[in-house]
């Protein structure tokens, strides 16, 4: 007998190789490449290997324990059950199934599942092999649908096909069955039901009619190289063109078309040949014959004559080259590269020039063309230079809409800075008021600081941003009481004429701005004709159509008033017009203009729902027009108007939010210079605080739209839930119309535009505590 301590190590070293032996089960599981796991007799997870959880789209295995495979892994909980008890009848089951992905996608997979009973013989367990089948499952899929795809391609093709095993005799071909045909054969041929039947039983007496047909198709079947040919079936009376293959020796394929028409056609298409050359001759598109060595000019039709300027005869015979009718002659070497590798030219974009050096843009298709022995070109070519004209107006608009953004965007942040300069000057001027040079420097600086927000308001107009109060307007009336200002203008060396459509219909328009407009481009007239000459103001309705507005990006069709203003000055070449309204662009001599004019006149009458264009060449003038929207609204009664008295100040306490500090110093200053209480905060979530911690009345919260961390608009709106009473006055660099058109205010709120003076933010917040 083993003494004890031998039998405690025999315990031990059994132990050891039982662990032993369950740590390379483990890894072997976890290492293992498909899927493995235990469940409970009633589906729950008590093992799974990371294959498994990865299939299933879990991060680590233990996700997965004590899932419930009926409702959390199995897409339909019936087949689950039906499973199970499959395995637990048979000890082991293999099937296919889809399961639940994480994600609640579904995954083909194979599960090889297996019972694990215990001592007693009574299942205690499920055990799972499972591969991820989803590839196959795929590839069976696509291989349907390709055979679908295929057979669908086989009943819908317009060529005829027929699927034949050719029968020899003595080495000969005698005879061959339909093995497969689609519609199309029997809408060919007229031939019904002959799958399985041999051709002759089908057609007889087609082989001693079509020997060369039995000859070709023996030698496809028995070489297996594919052969193309025309045959002619005395037995049907049909012309066939045939691609016939051999996809295994002793069979083959016959793709077919019934060319008996086209071969009724080639005698009369050779018969044809004059009248294609009339056609040709007379065709709307302009095209040319041209020998493709020499690039000589065998025809051209009068549409591409006109086009060029040339008479016919003038072309026919020499070369493009000969003529310079390329802008860019390489244009034409890749041209004939092209031709020469046979690269198809469809609709490529070149330049031709004209007989009077006019530069046309042009589509042009080549087709190469075999008359006789000879190899020709047939070129079409599509003038295409309005369209560019029209794309080019587009990247124009939108340019000069991208030019307004920034514009607008610099003209806001520069309003913040004016703010601080008019409001700090303006107080310096109040405590300077006894020292008189001491006054006239900030004085100076104060104007300057004006004519700096004049130039934002010029951006701001630009870039559809200011602040409009449109009316029902006369343009003629208007123009008739400007033109003594108008004549002041000009100068005498200079003469204007008025062309006022006495029907003129109204518009919707700001009074103020359009005589800017009218102005500017006044101006603008006179210094083009420095030597003297005629301006000239016209009005007219116009109704634009479709038409036009195809030509003018972005035009709408519709009814309009037209005011045309047009010099007899020195014109305006091409490249300065695409630039002509892009602020701070100008043409004068340094200190002679700020580039604004034409700018702000853009702005004006885009903002107020208009176009304008400009006509002009150089030493020949120029026009501008400007088309505004027709209204049938009859003009308004004359009204007097007048304006709020400044009010002194007053007591109430104002809660002041504003980024910048500058700023919100300044305006501390003012209105505690007023006799107002001021609180203030650089932000919404500090003014929150403030607030909280300030249980006297608020009346008024004057606060910057734009902020870091909390808009405005919502300060404003949690400012006036806590405290019902509060007024609320909103500022910024941009105008009320615009930030109401931004949707950042509604209409009719409080706004308070920077840059401000000490007395416009006085009386605004006089206006609203009143």
């Amino acid at each position: 007998m083993p003494v004890p301590d031998e039998k405690n190590s025999e315990l031990k070293a059994a132990r050891e190789a039982l662990e032993a032996s369950e740590r390379r089960y483990r890894e072997l599981v976890d290492l293992a490449p498909i899927g493995i796991f235990r469940s409970t007799r009633g589906g729950r997870f008590v093992s799974v290997n990371p294959a498994l959880a990865s299939l299933l789209g879990y991060d680590s295995p233990d996700e997965m324990l004590q899932l419930d495979m009926r409702g959390d892994v199995y897409f339909d909980g019936a087949e689950r059950d039906r499973r199970m008890s499959e395995v637990e009848s048979t000890g082991r089951s293999g099937f296919e199934v889809r399961w639940k992905r994480r994600d609640g996608s579904l995954v083909w997979v194979l599960l090889d599942s297996r019972v694990i009973r215990g001592a007693s013989g009574a299942i205690e367990l499920f055990e799972g092999f499972v591969h991820d089948i989803q590839t196959r499952k795929d590839a069976e899929e696509s291989l349907r649908e390709s055979e679908q795809r295929h057979r669908t391609l086989f009943e819908s093709m317009l060529h005829g096909y027929a699927y034949c095993e050719m029968l020899y005799e003595d080495g000969k071909p005698r005879d061959f069955v339909y093995l497969d045909v689609n519609k199309a054969f029997e809408e060919l041929t007229g031939l019904k039901d002959v799958v399985g039947k041999r051709v002759t039983e089908v057609i007889p007496g087609i082989r001693e009619s079509s020997p060369e047909l039995f000859q070709a198709y023996g030698r496809v079947a028995l070489t297996g190289i594919p052969e193309r040919f025309e045959i002619h079936v005395e037995s049907l009376g049909i012309w066939f063109s045939i691609s016939a293959y051999s996809p295994q020796k002793g069979r083959f394929v016959a793709l077919f078309d019934n060319v008996t028409e086209r071969k009724r056609a080639e005698e009369a298409l050779r018969q044809s040949e004059e009248r294609f050359r009339r056609s040709f001759s007379s065709s709307p598109v302009a095209m040319t014959l041209s020998e493709a060595k020499t690039g000589l000019m065998i025809d051209v039709n009068e549409r591409l004559a006109g086009m060029l300027g040339y008479a016919r005869e003038e072309l026919i015979g020499r070369s493009s080259l000969e003529l310079g009718l390329w802008v860019d002659p390489a244009e034409r070497a890749r041209a004939v590269a092209d031709v020469e590798a046979s690269i198809p030219i469809r609709e490529r974009e070149i330049r031709l020039r004209t007989k009077t050096g006019e530069v046309r843009y042009v589509l042009d298709s080549i087709e190469p063309l075999r008359f006789g022995l000879e190899r020709v070109l047939l070129s079409a070519f599509q003038d295409v230079t309005e369209r560019r004209l029209l794309e080019e107006q587009l990247r124009q608009s939108q340019k000069m809409e991208a030019i307004g953004q920034l514009a607008g965007g610099i003209a806001h942040d520069f309003n913040n800075v004016l703010t601080a300069i008019l409001g700090y000057g303006s107080l310096l001027a109040t405590r300077l008021a006894g020292d008189a040079s001491g006054r006239e420097e900030v004085e100076e600086i104060l104007q300057a600081a004006g004519r700096a927000a004049a130039l934002t308001r010029q951006l701001l107009a630009f870039s559809r941003r200011q602040v409009l109060e449109p009316v029902v307007l006369g343009l003629n009336e208007l123009i008739r009481n400007l033109e003594k200002m108008l004549g002041r203008v000009i100068g005498e060396h200079l003469s204007l004429d008025t062309r006022l459509d006495p029907s003129l219909g109204n518009v919707l328009a700001d009074a103020g701005q359009i005589e800017q407009v009218i102005m500017n481009l006044v101006v603008n007239a006179r210094d083009a004709m420095p030597q003297g000459g005629r301006l000239t103001i016209e009005t007219a309705n116009a109704d634009l159509d479709e038409a036009y507005a195809q030509r003018h990006v972005p035009v709408r069709p519709g009814r309009y008033v037209m005011v045309a203003v047009s010099d007899t000055g020195v014109g305006i070449d091409a490249e300065t017009q695409a630039r002509i309204f892009e602020p701070f662009f100008t043409t004068k001599e340094k200190g002679k203009g700020t580039g604004l004019g034409l700018s702000t006149v853009y702005g004006i009458v885009k903002q107020s729902g208009g176009y304008i264009w400009v006509y002009s060449e150089p030493s020949k003038g120029t026009t501008f027009k400007v088309y505004l929207p027709r209204v049938d609204e009859p003009l308004p009664r004359r009204s007097s108007r007048t304006w709020p008295a400044v009010t002194a100040g007053g007591h109430e306490t104002i809660l002041v939010v504003e980024d910048e500090s500058a700023i919100r110093s300044l305006t501390r200053q003012i209105l505690e210079k007023y006799g107002y209480r001021v609180l203030d905060a650089p932000n919404g979530s500090e003014a929150e605080k403030l607030v909280a911690g300030h249980p006297e009345k608020i009346d008024v919260l004057l606060t910057d739209l734009v902020m870091p961390e909390m808009p405005g608009t919502e300060l404003a709106a949690r400012l006036v839930a806590k405290r019902p009473g509060v007024r609320v006055v909103f500022m910024s660099g941009y105008t009320s119309d615009a930030v109401v058109r931004g949707g950042l205010i509604e209409s009719g709120q409080a706004f308070l535009q920077k840059p401000f003076t000490p007395t416009s933010l006085a009386r605004k917040i006089r206006d609203v505590l009143a």
